[in-house]
């Protein structure tokens, strides 16, 4: 398990803030078309990430609301996704699916996702990621802070739910 520091906004810059991002140099990861499946679960979010690049079966629980927050994740790496797929689908249900490219970038532990999401719209997401507990929760929230500052997002542009609750309302 790993802890993130994390905010999502709505934009109709992407490509303005995509373009202020590369002004510091980010290691670019490439650009990946996911679906991700979610399932229903008792507690948190429960999703299988299937892409070019990132695949994983993700459980997190964070709070929903509209600001940087954090969130505890779980990721597992399978080496069968579509038994692990068919599993998850018998046993839990399929809650919704969302369909997204996404261009990911890295500072650092800082991630940074740059989305097109199918009947939702553009978002960019940060990620302030710490997988050993070696940077802390304060560190964190600064970074996420700085980047918050960076990209000028407003309070009103963050999102205080999933892609998933987006879509199912």
């Amino acid at each position: 398990m790993h802890i993130n520091f994390e905010f999502k906004a709505k934009t109709n810059h992407l490509t303005e803030l995509e373009n202020k991002l590369l002004t510091l140099s980010p290691k670019f990861k490439g650009k990946d078309h996911q679906i991700d499946t979610y399932f229903n679960c008792s507690n948190g979010r429960l999703k299988l990430r299937e892409g070019n690049i990132e695949n994983a079966l993700i459980h997190y629980n964070r709070a929903d609301s509209a600001n940087p927050k954090q969130s505890d994740v779980i990721l597992y790496h399978s080496q069968n996704k579509e038994l692990l797929k068919a599993l998850l689908t018998q046993s839990n249900g399929i809650k919704v699916i969302v369909d997204k490219i996404r261009r990911i970038y890295f500072i650092d532990n800082v991630k940074f996702h740059f989305d097109v999401v199918k009947d939702l719209g553009t978002f960019v997401e940060v990620e302030a990621i710490d997988i050993d507990g070696s940077i802390g929760l304060e560190q964190l929230q600064q970074q996420c802070n700085f980047y918050k500052s960076f990209f000028d997002i407003q309070e009103s542009d963050f999102i205080h739910c999933s892609y998933s609750d987006l879509l199912l309302n």
